[in-house]
């Protein structure tokens, strides 16, 4: 089974979850994410991360080695880090 592309595992993501925003970077093994979904209201950062590998599925097995992630509500999206 080949490597998937960011862009495929951005569309994994896409189709599992409804985002506001969705960036995927990576080298074929190792993926980063910074997803924005209202999915993520009142859920701590280990539920988000769950419900993203929820999205995955199996895929998270198979074909996605290591997926860093950062996991933003929109509010929390708009709001600059200081």
């Amino acid at each position: 089974m080949a490597n998937p592309t960011p862009t495929e595992v951005r569309d994994y993501i896409a189709q599992g979850l409804p985002c506001e925003h969705l960036e995927v970077d990576g080298d074929g093994q190792h993926f980063f994410a910074t997803i924005v979904s209202a999915e993520f209201e009142g859920k701590s950062r280990i539920a988000r991360h769950q419900r993203v590998y929820q999205a995955l599925g199996d895929r998270m097995r198979a074909q996605i080695h290591a997926l860093s992630m950062k996991t933003l509500t929109p509010a929390e999206w708009a709001t600059p880090a200081k």
